[in-house]
């Protein structure tokens, strides 16, 4: 056991409530009055990493405080300050601030390790070699054809319509594919907002091209520390985080890095197609597909949700203009909704929803008529502050751990994601707090847990962190404790659950959602799907 472990055992209960915090404490003895002090300690040993609390001033006090006189001296020494009697008082005089001498010499000290930033191994190059085929479902292949139909009759934009779970990326993967094929060399572009969109699609085409490809060529990886030269930039696809691109537009030579893209383009595939008109969005597809010499180039838009808002029919209607109002969707002979098809042939979970309805002492009304494109971040604080609704949301999560072996829940804020996992840990129930704040490493191992043929109930509790890009087919159950008034999100949350047994999820799931008083809530992906159907005649 390493001193830093023993000194967390050391901790008494004031401690433990300030680490963990006071509402987690106040839950845990709620749910379970027993627990004891040893069960507390363990629930921070499993979950802050020393390097969170040892950077916690705070904390690291309350550890320090804890060294025996010996202990004390030791540490010092290594410090390079001379022994004496103000030993204790010496040691209170000391920084650690990130990454200097004297931090390296704590963790060394204390037995563990001081926090190294990731970085870039050989498996995550920028460039890597793919090749050559699978296997689409027939409702997939005929959204295909649809596509191509549309092209030849001359429309260069287009929304490719396809509900949740149904096979989006994969469908439009062959269709990359297809182009790529065509012509060599060739450029496609892959755009999509956050990284784990983009590591998606780079995994998706990899497999794709592997069994459909005619040779060698890139992916060009453009996200998050990834990094190309638009010069080098000669046959393959170009996968681009769009906050990216927009910071590489604004810099010195912008317009030259955009230009010099743009005139390679043959096919650009904006995924989560609703966020393109995003005015600094608007402007990189734009440049992309106009600029050019004489190009017959293709934009097609992925969305399970076509459309901006839930209500705001003007601004749906500007998405419809810049996709020329054309739009492919998918549809099955004998169904008014594909979705219940997809249902039926068990690409998708048969889905029961459930409202869960709580009535808060806050009254929103007048916050909410403030918020023009979603609640607003304080509401959002104080409904994660809220003991009595985080009470009902463990609650929920209990009674679905008797039914389902892999659960999400989407908390309001970060503080109410780490302690609805903390409360969850202590009544036994294995359970995980992703957000934005979570380290790489830790998130990387929690999901690959989560992923696992491992037999025990899990739960990711998240904020901000797993509505796209995330795919964990396991799962059949989720609980929206999040409320929007987006519809697209609101069906990103629930498509994380509703993967069916053909597509290698499961045949029941269960969506239950948080109804707050005076926030709006949805009902189910078929709604959304039919939702702006009007705007697009």
């Amino acid at each position: 056991m390493s001193l830093y472990e023993n000194l967390i055992l050391r901790i008494d209960e004031i401690s433990i409530e300030e680490i963990l915090g006071s509402d987690t404490v106040k839950l845990i003895n709620q749910f379970n009055a027993n627990i004891s002090s040893d069960n507390m300690k363990k629930i921070i040993l499993e979950n802050f990493s020393p390097g969170s609390v040892l950077r916690n001033k705070t904390h690291r006090n309350i550890l320090l405080d804890l060294l025996r006189e010996n202990e004390v001296k030791d540490l010092l020494k290594q410090l390079g300050v001379p022994d004496s009697a103000n030993n204790f008082e010496n040691l209170n005089n000391q920084s650690f601030n990130k990454n200097s001498k004297n931090e390296k010499v704590l963790f060394s000290f204390l037995g563990t390790e001081i926090p190294v930033k990731e970085e870039i191994g050989e498996l995550k190059e920028s460039v890597n070699k793919v090749q050559s085929y699978y296997p689409l479902f027939e409702h997939q292949r005929k959204a295909i054809k649809k596509l191509e139909n549309n092209f030849k009759e001359g429309d260069n934009r287009v929304i490719l319509h396809m509900p949740t779970g149904s096979g989006k990326t994969r469908t439009s993967m062959n269709i990359v594919c297809s182009s790529l094929r065509q012509k060599e060399p060739a450029i496609v572009f892959w755009l999509a907002s956050t990284e784990e969109l983009c590591k998606q699609a780079a995994d998706e085409f990899s497999k794709a091209w592997m069994y459909t490809g005619n040779r060698e060529l890139e992916i060009y990886r453009f996200w998050g520390e990834y990094n190309i030269n638009p010069e080098e930039v000669v046959d393959g696809i170009v996968i681009a985080g769009l906050p990216k691109i927009v910071s590489a537009v604004k810099k010195d030579n912008g317009i030259r890095f955009i230009s010099s893209l743009a005139n390679k383009a043959e096919l650009i595939i904006m995924d989560e197609a609703h966020q393109a008109i995003a005015p600094s969005y608007e402007m990189i597809i734009e440049a992309l597909f106009n600029i050019g010499h004489g190009k017959e180039k293709k934009l097609i838009g992925l969305s399970a949700t076509p459309g901006r808002t839930w209500n705001d029919v003007e601004e749906d209607s500007k998405l419809a203009d810049f996709f020329s109002r054309k739009k492919v969707t998918l549809e099955i002979d004998g169904y008014d909704n594909p979705v219940n098809y997809l249902v039926d042939q068990e690409y998708l979970a048969n889905t029961t929803y459930k409202e869960l309805k709580y009535f808060s002492r806050d009254d929103f009304t007048k916050e909410l008529e403030k918020s023009e494109n979603e609640i607003s971040n304080n509401i959002l604080k104080k409904l994660g502050e809220d003991l009595d609704r985080n009470y009902q949301i463990i609650n929920a999560a209990k009674n679905l751990v008797e039914r389902h072996q892999r659960i999400i829940i989407f908390a309001p804020s970060v503080e109410s994601s780490d302690l609805i996992s903390f409360v969850l840990q202590s009544l036994g129930i294995i359970s995980y707090s992703i957000t934005g704040k979570t380290d790489l490493a830790d998130r990387r191992n929690q999901i690959e847990n989560f992923l696992s043929d491992e037999e025990s109930p899990m739960i990711l509790v998240n904020y901000g962190v797993l509505t796209t890009g995330f795919d964990a087919p396991k799962t059949s159950a989720a609980i929206i404790a999040r409320p929007t008034i987006s519809l697209v999100l609101y069906s990103q949350m629930v498509g994380r659950a509703i993967r069916g047994k053909r597509a290698g999820g499961n045949k029941e799931a269960e969506i239950v959602t948080i109804i707050d008083q005076n926030l709006p809530g949805f009902k189910s992906v078929a709604e959304a799907f039919e939702n702006w159907e009007d705007v697009w005649e």
